[in-house]
């Protein structure tokens, strides 16, 4: 029998690991890049169903620090889909009153890229609905090894004492600044961990493994995911 949403708790902010690209393709004889365009179709369809849904924020695992180590042709065949998915998203966040927000190393990106993510955020600024954060060029080990950077230039310039940093202090260097973190992260296809995936804003999240790849992923399985974490009982601070 299937459980209904009404009176459910909707997780405020939702983050999504994004596999079985590559596997969804081979299983249809196509190669790697049509996976990941339809994922790209999926994304699209995920962000107008939790917009709808009452989700605050979506975070999805874009592109990773370590993706820039396949094959010079899928990074290539990559970085054209983000220049057309970058057009593509602009129309569904006016269409749905989304925010657009990056995060990750952009520097990294060819001038055309970098300033496409720019223009993403300067246009969806004003738009009140959604926050939708894309991690692109992200690594959780990367992002905090920045931050420290950061944090240990400001305590080296007198502008932070030592002495004065708590977590806050550190939540407010990283690229997440101002955004709460999940309470929920999905990752699809089927695996189990978590892939140097905001690895500081989950230390408590809740985690839902679905065997269904990416391309797949609909509007069932998100509710499926919520009914989930609606099903389980959150703790802190200790067993009993």
């Amino acid at each position: 029998m299937e459980q209904s949403l009404e009176g459910m708790v909707i997780p405020r902010h939702i983050a999504l690991i994004l596999d079985g690209n590559g596997r969804w393709a081979k299983k249809r004889g196509l190669p790697r890049p049509a996976g990941h365009k339809e994922g790209c179709v999926t994304v699209e369809k995920t962000v107008e169903l939790a917009a709808r849904m009452g989700i605050e924020y979506l975070t999805v695992y874009g592109f990773s620090t370590e993706n820039w180590k396949r094959s010079t042709e899928e990074v290539g065949a990559l970085m054209q889909l983000f220049r057309y998915y970058m057009v593509r998203l602009l129309k569904v966040a006016s269409a749905n009153n989304v925010r657009v927000r990056m995060i990750g190393d952009r520097s990294r990106f060819d001038r055309d890229i970098i300033d496409g993510i720019g223009r993403l955020e300067k246009e969806t600024r004003e738009n009140t609905g959604l926050t939708f954060v894309i991690a692109v060029n992200y690594g959780g080990r990367d992002e905090i090894t920045r931050a420290m950077r950061k944090m240990a230039q400001d305590v080296k310039d007198g502008q932070l004492k030592a002495e004065a940093i708590t977590e806050e202090t550190v939540a407010s260097y990283l690229d997440t600044a101002e955004i709460p973190d999940p309470e929920l992260l999905i990752r699809t296809s089927g695996e189990l961990r978590l892939s140097n995936y905001l690895l500081w804003q989950l230390a408590y999240t809740e985690i839902y493994v679905t065997d269904c790849l990416w391309p797949d992923f609909n509007r069932e399985e998100l509710e499926k995911a919520v009914i989930a974490y609606n099903n389980r009982e959150r703790r802190f601070g200790g067993t009993s």
